[in-house]
């Protein structure tokens, strides 16, 4: 661990167009900032536009601020911020996004706040979601409200990965080797005392999100499921209460037919319960092969990522020493 750094973990998926703006908003930080030091983790996550080669550049231009590790191909966010807390070796450790969205200027204020001994993180929350479509600020809204209704783990609603942690609490959370992660969820499993900070929402300096609604829907499911049972007892509690109230209806055509007699087929009701009863089958079904489906991955045991190349600043240490 290294006495009196920040390490800034910066995941990069095809951010060449924000990156450099990134980089002189951090150097900026850094002549602001007394008594600390910064270092950029940058973690390229299998870009397919020149974000390494412009990672490259930069950590030729600012051999004493950049290093890097780059992946054999795109393994996912979580993955690359897992890659950059086992790297990081900063007396605290910060998660930023490449994309200004995270205000670098804030880094002032939480570093101020985690020299309180009391304060293991300091996190950030959005207060507005301006600049989002309204559908996606519903459904995010949604969401955290329906995680901290099943899940005993709670998260801050508007919580961002951009946050500083002491180097204690980054061992904690790679201490966690799971394959299926949830970065969030496991940010508050972990526990420590966090103070949040918060800000309105700031839109990209530049590009586009590589998150469409799709894949943060699936992410949203994956955190749902990953520090929670509830699912399954509901899908427990549905087939029950499908299985009672076919007991009941089973009973209500057996007593009309003792006394009225057997009528016309009703085929409309056949179909209808055929097509209710499959449907809520289906339901359970696939709540349950999620699960599996976790359990399949973590038993295969594969690596969470794959180094294709690194520069990090012991490497460099070393190839002096050896000169």
């Amino acid at each position: 661990m290294r006495k009196g750094v920040i390490t800034v973990v910066v995941p990069c998926y095809n951010e060449a167009e924000t990156l450099l703006q990134f980089v002189e908003a951090i150097r900026q930080v850094q002549k602001e900032l007394v008594g600390v030091r910064l270092e950029l983790l940058l973690v390229n996550d299998g870009s397919t536009d020149n974000t390494l080669s412009l990672i490259k550049e930069l950590a030729g231009s600012y051999p004493n601020l950049i290093e890097y590790l780059s992946f054999s191909r795109n393994f996912g966010k979580e993955a690359g911020l897992y890659a950059g807390l086992q790297h990081a070796h900063g007396e605290w450790v910060a998660i930023m996004d490449a994309d200004l969205q995270d205000p670098p200027e804030l880094l002032h204020e939480m570093y101020r706040l985690i020299q309180d001994p009391e304060v293991d993180v300091v996190a950030t929350r959005r207060t507005s979601r301006e600049g989002e479509p309204p559908v996606r600020s519903w459904f995010a809204n949604l969401y955290y409200k329906l995680n901290n209704s099943i899940s005993k783990v709670k998260l801050a609603e508007g919580a961002r990965d951009f946050r500083l942690m002491r180097h204690q609490v980054v061992e904690s959370v790679i201490a966690l080797p799971e394959n299926n992660r949830f970065s969030k969820g496991i940010f508050s499993w972990v526990g420590y005392n966090v103070v949040y900070l918060e800000y309105s929402n700031i839109e990209r300096s530049a590009g586009t999100s590589s998150w469409s609604f799709w894949s943060l829907f699936d992410y949203a499911i994956e955190g749902l499921i990953s520090f929670s049972d509830v699912p399954l007892t509901l899908a427990s509690v549905i087939g029950f209460l499908a299985f009672f109230l076919a007991i009941i209806f089973g009973g209500y055509i057996v007593v009309e037919t003792l006394i009225a007699g057997v009528k016309t087929p009703g085929w409309a009701s056949l179909a209808v319960i055929i097509l209710g009863m499959g449907g809520l089958q289906l339901l359970c079904l696939g709540i349950v092969g999620k699960y599996i489906g976790k359990i399949f991955i973590e038993g295969k045991g594969r690596p969470i990522y794959i180094l294709k190349e690194q520069r990090l600043f012991e490497d460099k240490d070393e190839n002096i020493a050896s000169n």
